[in-house]
């Protein structure tokens, strides 16, 4: 029917607008976090794309949710407003009838949620850490900049290049300031090379340089020519601990090595299972706040216009805040595991049932608690 294509088009590009809003949102909040990493040297420039695709992912569930609610908000509420839906209502139309097609409409992206939240999500967790402790484990050369100062591991060394090959073997113009002994050092070179030696040890020997080297607090310096001068390369012992496994860290493994190792490890068995609990439940509060936009669409013409989505974005913050707060006190064995998340979903969808009883009846959304005075 017509209501329904109209209805499905008016979704579909307000979901498009919306998910690239708040995804804009997400970026640009953690680009200024890593491009400060960045600006510190403590990642390097071509990893920032990575990691922004990474943390986009983890944070895909929450957001997809969030889109469906916020797109079936403004786009009844738009109804409502322009006394569009009114018409639909004059026509014979029910609310009733508007529950199936955004129900199909949602149903994919709630399954999408569902897909992203059980194995996409712990998986670009797990992958971010994972590039990450290999970031940590990259030497000082490989993590230079040219044109920019880089200080080394061990808080001694300054590097600065001018120019570095595709294959960070050979430098140029390299500038090193050393603190050694309460020494001052400073090392110019034309140019340089990366060796190994058999021990796996790797230095940057520099060719055809000068070094500076005074002591503390002192005007006098001395300086020596060389033709070759090896600066030992620092790096860090990679972290052999499974990416998940370290201080607990279980958002990054996957569901089913969650239900593994919850059932063979009595230990960790709150935490996961609660882990566990809460990935599927977001699909679930996904389908519950679906109902719920749909009935606080209505825009009543007398009342602010942004009532009903002031109202609609403070219910969706407390339903998911309180997920967060039911996982903690099932990881802490406050809640049982039997029990686990229900009473949450339960509560909300036996308000969201009281809610469409009261709404299929042309009641207000809330009773009347004013007392009629007696004569």
């Amino acid at each position: 029917m017509l209501y329904k294509s109209t209805l499905i088009k008016e979704l579909f590009y307000t979901s498009i607008f919306t998910i690239l809003v708040l995804s804009g949102v997400v970026i640009a909040q953690r680009a200024v976090y890593i491009f400060r990493l960045a600006a510190k040297g403590i990642i390097p420039n071509d990893t920032i794309e990575t990691v922004l695709v990474f943390n986009l992912l983890k944070h895909m569930p929450l957001l997809l949710s969030l889109t469906i609610f916020i797109t079936i908000l403004m786009t009844l509420s738009r109804w409502y407003r322009d006394s569009e839906m009114i018409t639909w209502l004059t026509a014979g139309l029910s609310i009733k009838k508007l529950f199936l097609p955004i129900i199909n409409f949602c149903f994919p992206v709630i399954l999408l949620i569902g897909v992203l939240s059980l194995y996409i999500s712990p998986w670009a967790i797990q992958k971010a850490e994972e590039y990450k402790s290999g970031l940590k484990t990259r030497d000082e050369i490989s993590s230079l900049v040219p044109g920019a100062f880089k200080e080394s591991k061990s808080d001694n060394r300054i590097f600065y290049i001018e120019g570095l090959d595709e294959l960070g073997k050979s430098v140029k113009n390299i500038f090193v300031h050393t603190i050694q002994k309460n020494k001052l050092g400073v090392i110019v070179s034309n140019e340089g090379e990366r060796i190994e030696e058999k021990t796996g040890e790797e230095y940057i020997l520099l060719k055809n340089g000068k070094r500076y080297e005074s002591m503390e607090d002192s005007k006098e310096f001395s300086t020596t020519t060389f033709d070759e001068y090896g600066i030992l390369i620092e790096k860090e012992t990679p972290n052999l601990l499974r990416v998940g496994a370290n201080a607990g860290y279980y958002e990054a493994i996957p569901t089913i090595d969650l239900f593994k190792i919850a059932y063979a490890n009595k230990e960790l068995r709150k935490k996961y299972t609660a882990e566990i609990m809460f990935r599927i439940s977001q699909p679930i509060s996904a389908l519950i706040l679906l109902f719920i936009a749909i009935l606080l669409s209505y825009v009543n013409p007398r009342a602010g216009r942004s009532m009903n989505i002031i109202t609609a974005v403070l219910i969706f913050i407390i339903y998911h805040n309180l997920m967060g707060v039911f996982q903690s006190l099932i990881g802490t064995g406050k809640i049982p595991l039997w029990l686990g998340f229900w009473p949450l979903h339960l509560f909300f969808a036996l308000s969201l049932m009281y809610l469409i009883n009261r709404r299929l009846k042309n009641l207000s959304l809330l009773p009347n608690l004013t007392l009629k005075k007696i004569k």
